[in-house]
């Protein structure tokens, strides 16, 4: 390693808001921090399931695509094939 460019690495004090103390190392001297493993609820058990409320039947309600009573089917009128060949103009 060259001397000089690199930063200190010195002992560090991470604190969580719940007061949750931890000690390692690092390049800054304090750390301060919202949620840690003792605390976030996916860690602790305490982790509730949000409903979705049926958001997917929701969506299909939505944008349920039903074929409307009054409007008659059309069909497609048949494509003739092109009797246009090559060098010849276009009319």
């Amino acid at each position: 390693m060259k001397p000089g460019i690199h930063p200190d690495y010195q002992p560090t004090t991470i604190t969580c808001a719940c007061g949750e103390v931890m000690h390692t190392r690092s390049t800054v001297p304090a750390l301060r921090v919202e949620i840690c493993s003792k605390c976030h609820p996916l860690f602790t058990g305490r982790q509730k399931l949000i409903d979705t409320e049926g958001r997917v039947d929701r969506f299909k309600r939505k944008y349920r695509r039903t074929p409307k009573a009054d409007a008659p089917v059309e069909e497609a009128a048949p494509v003739e094939p092109s009797t246009v060949g090559p060098g010849e103009p276009i009319s």
